[in-house]
């Protein structure tokens, strides 16, 4: 799925516990451009109900949620 779009960014998010994924996603999310994405790598499995949540309260996309391994993969695009 990430080779659908342009990756404006990427985090290396594992080995975080919640809150602080979703604390990194968004404060990268405030430093790309609107309509860029952002591919986050994270291992905490709160990851994805959390950024989900954050990227909906905040006016942002998640794209997709994969999980391989153990590695959960966000693509979340600034809408705003």
């Amino acid at each position: 799925m990430a080779d659908e779009y342009e990756i404006a960014s990427e985090l290396d998010l594992k080995g975080l516990q919640c809150p602080m994924p979703m604390v990194r996603v968004s404060q990268e999310m405030a430093r790309v451009p609107v309509g860029s994405v952002v591919k986050a790598v994270a291992t905490d499995p709160a990851c994805k109900a959390d950024i989900t949540a954050w990227a909906r309260l905040t006016g942002n996309q998640v794209l997709s949620v994969d999980e391989v391994d153990g590695a959960i993969t966000l693509l979340v695009k600034r809408l705003g």
